[in-house]
C-alpha cells in the first residue's frame, strides 16, 4: 500500500491506496483503503504527515503480509457482471509445471526455436499443449480458446499453435532423449527391463493415406489406423515410442524400434517384456543376437501339439491353495538367424516355458466369452435375425454358417442349418486359466518370470490413460506432421503424469491426480484477491510431498506469482 498525495480545489489531499492489476484493462490501479484528510489540517496534528503516513501505509503493508492477520475487504452486494467475465483461472497445472521445469523442457523448447527468432513462443505453445492435454484434453483450436484459463501469458495465435505443431514434429527424437537424460538424472531409470506393447488410433477419414492405414483395429473399426509402439521402463516411466502405419503387424514394429532406442539410449542387456503378439522366431532370434533377454507369453490354443499336451498334463504342477497352480522346464527352441552374408541358418537355444493355471483367470474367460455364445446359440436357432456383419464374433462356433454374397444374410435353403458347434465350445473351455510364458532367463525363478510379465499391466494402462484420459484420439488435425506432433504431446503428457504420480508415492491413479488439478482453481473476488474453493486428499499430498500449497482459502496474486515462480526453481 502507498500513501497517495491529489490535488482538490487547489488543496493537497492525502489517503492509502492499494495497488492492484486490474485483468480488464491491463493496467495497474489503485484503490482507496483510507481517506486521511487535507494536509493542511493534517499539519496541525503531526509535524511530517507525508512522512508519517508514509509508514502508516508500510506497517499496513506489512501487516497485509502477514497470512494470520485479518484482512478487509469492500464488496457490493449490487455489483454485477458483465458480458465475458471470467473471473476462474486453475492453479493446479502448478503441478505439472514442476515437473515440466525439472524436466528443463523450457530449456530444451526456447534453445530449438532460438533460429526462429521470436516469431511466437514454441514454449509457451508447448506448455499450454501439454497442460491442457492432461488437464481439459479437447482440439487445438479449443484448448486455445481456453488458455485464459491459466495465469500463464500466452501471447500466440491459433495460427501460431498449428504452425509449431509442425515445428514440433522435427524435435521428436531430439525430445525424447531430452526427456531420458533428464529423467536418468533426476529421477534416475531403471532400464534392466523393458516393457513393449503396441495399440493404434482409428481416424474417421475417406481415404487412406501414407500414414493412416486399413489395418487390424484394436476396436475392430474398419476406419484406417496408425501404430504406436511404446516402450516403458521398470518404473512404469515411459522411454520411448514411435509411429507405424497402420498396415504394419504389431510383431514389425519391435525391431525397428529396438534398434534405434539402443542405439540412442544406450541400452545395457535388457529383458524385454511383452506380450505373444511379439513372440516371433524373428524378434526372439534378433532379441538373442543382439544381446538382450525376453519374456513373451505364448499362445497355448494356438500352439503346437506337444505345448498342448505338456501344458493339459497334470504332472509336474505344484499348487499354491486350491485356485492356482504351476510348472516349468527347459525346451529347445529352434530359430532361424541370418550370418553376415546373408545366408540363414537354424540356431538351437535353450528356453524356458513357465506354465500356470489361475482359477480366477478361467472363470474370467469364461464370463467374458459367454456373451458371445449366447448370440451363437441364437444365430444358430434363429438365423434370420442376423448376416455376415451382426454375426461377428459369434460365427467362429456355428458349424454350416454360409452368407448369401450380395446381401450378406444367412444361408438357410438348399443346405445344412446352421448348427452351434458344442465342440469348438468345449475345445475352447478346455485352455480356460492356463497361460505360458516363455523367456530366455533360464536361471531365474518361475515367480521372477511371471513378475515380469505381469508388470506389462503398467504399458497396458498407460495406453488406457492416452485413449481415454488425454483423449488422445479423435485426432483433429489433417497433416501428418501434425498428427504426428499430436502423439508426441501425448507422449510427454504422459511422461510428466507418470513422474507426478511417482513423486506422489504412487498413491493416486493418473486420472484422480489429474482430476483433482483439473478442479483447484481460484476466483478473483476483487482487487488482487483470489479465493480458491476445492481440496482433496491429491491436493493435500501436493503440499505434504512437493511443497505446493494449494490448501489456502485466500491468495493473494503475489501469492500465485509466488507458487508459479517456485515451480521453475528447480529446473535442470
Amino acid at each position: 500500500m502507498n500513501l497517495q498525495v491529489s490535488n482538490n480545489r487547489g488543496r493537497k489531499y492525502l489517503s492509502i491506496v492499494r495497488g492492484y492489476w486490474d485483468p480488464k484493462s491491463k493496467t495497474v490501479k489503485h484503490k482507496s483503503v483510507k481517506s486521511l484528510g487535507y494536509l493542511d489540517e493534517l499539519e496541525k496534528q503531526y509535524p511530517d504527515p507525508v512522512t508519517h503516513f508514509k509508514q502508516v501505509a508500510a506497517e499496513m503493508t506489512r501487516q497485509e503480509a502477514d497470512a494470520s492477520a485479518p484482512v478487509t475487504i469492500a464488496l457490493k452486494k449490487s455489483e454485477r457482471l458483465s458480458h465475458g467475465t471470467d473471473n476462474r483461472k486453475n492453479l493446479g497445472y502448478a503441478a505439472l509445471s514442476t515437473i515440466y521445469h525439472e524436466l528443463g523442457l523450457d530449456v530444451f523448447f526456447n534453445n530449438r526455436a532460438r533460429a526462429m527468432k521470436g516469431v511466437y513462443s514454441v514454449n509457451g505453445i508447448m506448455k499450454l499443449l501439454i497442460y491442457s492435454r492432461i488437464l481439459e484434453p479437447a482440439s487445438k483450436k479449443r484448448t486455445f480458446d481456453r488458455r485464459g484459463n491459466y495465469f500463464e501469458k500466452f501471447d500466440f495465435s491459433l495460427e501460431d499453435v498449428y504452425r509449431c505443431l509442425t515445428f514440433a514434429d522435427t524435435l521428436t527424437q531430439d525430445l525424447q532423449l531430452h526427456l531420458h537424460k533428464a529423467i536418468t538424472k533426476r529421477y534416475g531409470r531403471n532400464t534392466e527391463t523393458v516393457y513393449y506393447d503396441v495399440t493404434n488410433y482409428y481416424f474417421e477419414i475417406d481415404a487412406p493415406d501414407e500414414l493412416r492405414k486399413k489395418g487390424v483395429s484394436k476396436e475392430h473399426r474398419p476406419d484406417p489406423i496408425i501404430q504406436m509402439g511404446l516402450f516403458m521402463d521398470a518404473n512404469g516411466i515411459p522411454l520411448s515410442y514411435g509411429l507405424f502405419p497402420g498396415n504394419t503387424n504389431d510383431c514389425e514394429t519391435l525391431l525397428p524400434l529396438l534398434a534405434e532406442t539402443k542405439d540412442t539410449y544406450g541400452l545395457g542387456r535388457a529383458i524385454i517384456v511383452a506380450d505373444k503378439g511379439m513372440n516371433t522366431s524373428v524378434n526372439i532370434a534378433s532379441c538373442v543376437l543382439g544381446g538382450y533377454g525376453y519374456v513373451f507369453s505364448q499362445t497355448v490354443r494356438g500352439g503346437n501339439k506337444e505345448l498342448k499336451q505338456y501344458v493339459l498334463d497334470a504332472k509336474g504342477y505344484k499348487w499354491i491353495g486350491e485356485d492356482y497352480k504351476k510348472k516349468s522346464r527347459l525346451y529347445p527352441r529352434e530359430i532361424t538367424v541370418t550370418d553376415i552374408h546373408g545366408k540363414e541358418k537354424k540356431v538351437r537355444i535353450d528356453e524356458k516355458q513357465v506354465a500356470f493355471y489361475s482359477r480366477d483367470y478361467d472363470m474370467k474367460a469364461k464370463a467374458d466369452r459367454a456373451q458371445t455364445v449366447q448370440k451363437a446359440r441364437d444365430m444358430a436357432f434363429n438365423p434370420a435375425k442376423y448376416n455376415r456383419a451382426t454375426s461377428y464374433g459369434a460365427a467362429k462356433y456355428v458349424k454350416n454358417l454360409a452368407f448369401d454374397k450380395k446381401t450378406g444374410e444367412i444361408l438357410t435353403q438348399g443346405g445344412q442349418m446352421p448348427v452351434f458347434d458344442e465342440a469348438k465350445l468345449a475345445e475352447e473351455e478346455l485352455y480356460d486359466g492356463y497361460y505360458v510364458i516363455v523367456s530366455s532367463e533360464t536361471k531365474k525363478t518361475d515367480d521372477d518370470i511371471i513378475d515380469l510379465y505381469r508388470g506389462l499391466w503398467r504399458i497396458e494402462e498407460s495406453f488406457r490413460i492416452a485413449k481415454n484420459d488425454f483423449e488422445a484420439r479423435p485426432v483433429y488435425l489433417s497433416r501428418q506432421e501434425r498428427i504426428k506432433a499430436h502423439f508426441l504431446i501425448c507422449f510427454v503428457a504422459l511422461v510428466i503424469a507418470r513422474l507426478l504420480q511417482k513423486r506422489l508415492g504412487g498413491r493416486f491413479s493418473i486420472e484422480s491426480i489429474a482430476g483433482s488439478l483439473s478442479k483447484a482453481s481460484c476466483t478473483r473476488l476483487e482487487e488482487n484477491w483470489y479465493v480458491q474453493d476445492y481440496c482433496d486428499d491429491v491436493i493435500i499430498a501436493l503440499n505434504d510431498l512437493m511443497g505446493i500449497d494449494l490448501t489456502r482459502k485466500y491468495l493473494q496474486l503475489a501469492d500465485v506469482r509466488k507458487i508459479m515462480g517456485d515451480t521453475k526453481k528447480d529446473a535442470v
